[in-house]
């Protein structure tokens, strides 16, 4: 049995790296300070892989 026990709640892992990205960009950016675009755009699109991939895992998985 996975953790998740439902391949909607799988959205929340890639949620958590998007959310992260966005903090990533809204920091420097309200304060003031170099923004760094290229994390910015590895966290937001690690988050739509990891969250593609618990989907798959967990939609996948035998129901027991």
């Amino acid at each position: 049995m996975h953790a998740f026990r439902h391949p909607r709640n799988a959205i929340l892992v890639g949620l958590l790296f998007a959310f992260l990205g966005a903090v990533f960009w809204a920091l420097p950016t309200f304060g003031g300070w170099h923004v760094d675009y290229a994390g910015v755009t590895l966290l937001v699109l690690l988050g739509v892989a990891m969250g593609m991939m618990a989907y798959v895992l967990i939609a996948g998985s035998p129901r027991k």
